[in-house]
């Protein structure tokens, strides 16, 4: 299971720790936050304790509402299960109560520095979360941003994945990750692709050596991240192997359970191989909305069958 810390999250979100200093390294497992609401009136059935709690406007108001010896108890009730930590957005005072239970709990107590609002705070402190915590899987081959479209490039070393890469990047395209691409499934049909930092902007290139795409083509040819929704096998050409299928039956491949559509190309010299790739962007975008030419292709030939039949 992956875990990041407290200690993330305030460097992340440039968070004031106002209690808990030496409670930082503490793990957090769960990629959602929650807000305490039922539990400040004593429902605790479906309390999710090992999650950041939040607190913002609503809830601080009711606290402050309370009398003392009732906030005490109120806010007695949910330290007691010790939660990670404690984050309450900008803008709000009075915690000196709350500040007291954290400091005798070791429980860190945390404050937005920005000026927005709780849900904005949820949103962005929710997508990064899901994104470090996601179950992650590392594959060999190159990973592109061709026309907004999430595109994996596969095949056995030495076979052109990164020489077409470049190619799509000069037809301007984006890079996202050469020879080792980090695979990230954030939901059960989502499927992100990245890399791992140490080779983020490099592009490996036989006889060539390491090119840095940034500085050679400016930041229009990387992107850091794309969902993945097409996987691409690039093999060696394999004479009288390829058939021009009208009704192909759609293939995929599997990653960490999630079914990406897959299709292989065969290389041969002169082959505009990024041409191919491009025109199976396009395609599978096309597919998104309803359309499908082989589909069309059949309807006419049976039409034109139809209208002989009745001559």
């Amino acid at each position: 299971m992956k875990k990041i810390t407290v200690e993330d999250l305030v460097r992340k979100f440039s968070l004031k720790v106002v209690a808990g200093e030496n409670q930082l390294q503490k793990m957090i497992t769960q990629s959602r936050v929650h807000r305490p609401g039922l539990e400040f009136v004593g429902h605790f059935d479906f309390f999710p304790m090992e999650r950041v709690q939040i607190l913002g406007k609503k809830e601080i108001t009711y606290l402050h509402k309370l009398s003392k010896e009732e906030r005490k108890i109120r806010i007695g009730n949910i330290v007691h299960y010790h939660p990670p930590c404690f984050i309450v957005t900008a803008g709000e005072e009075g915690l000196t109560y709350l500040t007291h239970h954290c400091v005798e709990q070791g429980i860190p107590l945390l404050l937005t520095n920005k000026p927005e609002t709780t849900s904005e705070f949820i949103t962005k402190l929710d997508a990064y979360l899901v994104k470090e915590l996601a179950p992650e899987m590392t594959i060999h081959g190159v990973c592109m941003n061709v026309s907004g479209i999430g595109i994996l490039l596969r095949g056995n070393s030495g076979v052109g994945k990164s020489e077409t890469a470049h190619t799509l990047i000069l037809r301007g395209h984006r890079l996202v990750a050469d020879d080792i691409v980090v695979l990230k499934k954030l939901g059960p049909h989502t499927i992100l692709g990245t890399h791992d930092e140490k080779a983020k902007e490099f592009l490996a290139l036989r006889s060539i050596g390491l090119l840095n795409v940034v500085r050679l083509y400016g930041r229009k040819a990387f992107q850091d991240e794309s969902r993945i929704v097409l996987d691409i096998n690039l093999t060696k050409w394999q004479k009288d192997d390829l058939n021009n299928e009208l009704d192909q039956e759609p293939q995929y491949i599997e990653y960490m359970g999630v079914k990406i559509p897959s299709i292989e190309i065969q290389l041969q010299p002169g082959r505009d191989v990024a041409g191919l790739i491009e025109a199976a962007a396009n395609n599978w975008y096309l597919r998104q909305q309803g359309y499908s030419a082989a589909e069309e292709f059949m309807s006419r030939i049976e039409a034109d069958i139809s209208n002989s039949d009745l001559k």
